[in-house]
């Protein structure tokens, strides 16, 4: 067996630097009509500051800042051109983070795959040694001597564009402007299609402005939940109120955090508004955005204080089990079931779900921490990594661990509750060694995924994953040897050796028994010497 790996340390995870709420606009259809039309003028000039900003590349500055804006500003205002500008930078930054990101996995997959070609047939992996295993068969083999020169060429391609600062982009999505062309498979016809197209394009985004009247001059949302817009010159005759501004008949209520938002417009703080559509459900929406201050991390010793609830992450659930302030299990284990099919929004609701069920129990339970595993599966999906089990790299290939750790911290701190990560290294293996069976009865059945709960937690509270056993019960005399599971001399609350207490039944000799050995009462037979062997005379045997 190779050498295990260092643990990392272990840290709490911060809250959210921002807040985002949501609510529906109900709209009608004048308002309807009028949103699209503003939505698709704006979304034309973001479309056309997009393609400058990509010509631009690397060589871009704040001089070209300006100038787009000054070129946006005559056709719209100064406000929307700057939402538009920036909300442009942005896409385009983080298509250059994504070209990054698929630069490094080209990289990786060439290296794996240039390495397994080296090896023999059928060789097998040596971690020692630093070897992977070699394909299977001659055929594996040669399929992948092409796809690693299919590789190399897309990574040329990327290379050259990275270099040049060139980004490709599509305003809309790429995965919904393929779906043209396959109308039949996502059951769409070219007018629904059309509509969506157009819905995902359309620009209604504005930044806040701390000071303005309620957070936002472009997009205003009134204490009492009126919505208006500033309307692009070439429309504002669209306009039904003064200064060039359009009144929205439905007013908004926000549910969610709407005391919090209220504290802000009316206060005149910054709040960043954005209205889309969607036009499969025929729905309107306003979100409402707002950077918050930096809440402070409550210190790892404060958040351990009353135990922790030790969370292991699983495709279709989270298992869950409270441990006290020494490690030991309290109460059953908790499992909270989600199930990740189907769309983008059903799948994040059965995670808020799960999630909202595990802090209520942690709140039952009284503690004041969460551990959790800080996993990363980005780099692990791949099938040279886990060769043919397909089955397995579709799990982790749908695990939502960046999405459900950033839910996570993010509700938790709405409950006062801090969110320890952990290093995963041997949860699940040694869990399952040391807690599964003995936690086992005939009336609790205790699974892999619980007893890895239990490693998490203590990890995170700082004891060992393994559990001391207790001594024989038949007797004293260590009759089957000392305990099964004994924790090593330099480990934290390692148990010390027993007390050695002079008398009878441990056979101990006490310091002072030569001191008193003179003074004591002779137990010998008067007149016979202690060091005579005395020895029965046999007996007479006559007939």
């Amino acid at each position: 067996m190779g050498a295990l790996r260092e643990v990392a340390a272990l840290f709490v995870v911060p809250g959210p630097a921002g807040v985002a709420i949501r609510d529906r606009l109900r709209v009608s259809d004048a308002d309807a009509a009028v949103l699209t039309e503003v939505g698709v003028y704006l979304g034309s000039l973001a479309a056309g500051d997009l393609a400058e900003r990509s010509r631009q590349g690397r060589a871009h500055d704040a001089a070209g800042w300006a100038v787009r804006k000054r070129e946006l500003t005559g056709r719209s205002s100064a406000r929307w051109a700057g939402s538009i500008t920036k909300a442009t930078h942005d896409q385009w930054a983080l298509a250059r983070r994504g070209q990054a990101a698929h630069m490094a996995w080209l990289r990786g997959q060439i290296a794996s795959i240039g390495a397994r070609l080296a090896r023999p047939l059928g060789a097998k992996a040596d971690k020692r040694a630093g070897l992977v295993r070699g394909y299977a068969s001659r055929g594996e083999w040669h399929a992948k001597s092409p796809r690693l020169q299919t590789l190399k060429a897309r990574l040329a391609v990327v290379e050259a564009d990275w270099a040049a600062g060139r980004v490709r982009v599509v305003r809309g999505g790429k995965r919904l402007a393929n779906t043209r062309h396959h109308l039949e498979a996502a059951g769409l016809d070219e007018q629904a299609w059309r509509e969506r197209w157009r819905a995902e394009r359309m620009f209604l985004a504005a930044d806040g402005e701390s000071g303005k009247r309620f957070g936002n001059e472009t997009i205003r949302v009134t204490a009492s939940g009126q919505v208006s817009l500033k309307l692009p010159a070439p429309l504002a005759h669209l306009a039904n109120a003064p200064h060039g501004r359009y009144v929205l008949d439905a007013p908004v209520v926000f549910k969610h955090r709407g005391q919090e938002w209220l504290d802000r417009v009316t206060v005149n703080r910054a709040v960043a508004y954005r209205i889309h559509h969607d036009p499969a459900r025929g729905r309107w929406y306003v979100t409402a955005s707002w950077q918050r201050a930096a809440a402070p991390v409550l210190p790892l010793e404060a958040a351990l204080a009353r135990g922790v609830v030790g969370v292991d992450m699983n495709d279709d659930h989270l298992a869950a089990w409270q441990l006290d302030v020494h490690g030991n299990p309290v109460g059953e284990p908790q499992r909270f079931f989600y199930d990740l099919t189907g769309t983008a929004e059903h799948r994040d609701a059965q995670i808020r779900h799960a999630l909202s069920r595990l802090l209520h129990h942690a709140r039952r339970c009284g503690v004041a921490a969460i551990a959790i595993e800080d996993l990363d599966f980005t780099e692990g999906t791949s099938r040279e990594k886990h060769g043919r089990n397909k089955r397995f790299r579709r799990l982790i290939s749908r695990f939502p661990t960046a999405k459900l750790r950033a839910r996570l911290a993010s509700m938790a701190a709405e409950q006062d509750v801090a969110v320890v990560a952990v290093d995963p290294a041997y949860t699940s293996r040694w869990g399952a060694q040391h807690w599964q069976k003995p936690l086992t009865n005939p009336t609790r059945t205790i699974s892999r995924h619980d007893a890895a709960s239990i490693a998490i937690g203590r990890r995170a509270l700082g004891h060992p994953i393994r559990r001391r056993t207790t001594p024989p019960h038949d007797d004293q005399s260590d009759r089957r040897g000392h305990r099964t599971v004994q924790a090593r001399p330099d480990t934290r609350r390692r148990e010390e050796p027993r007390p050695r207490i002079p008398g009878p039944r441990t056979r101990f000799v006490s310091p002072d028994t030569e001191r008193k050995r003179a003074t004591r009462t002779s137990n010998t037979v008067r007149g016979i010497r202690s060091d005579q062997i005395w020895v029965q005379d046999s007996l007479l045997l006559t007939d």
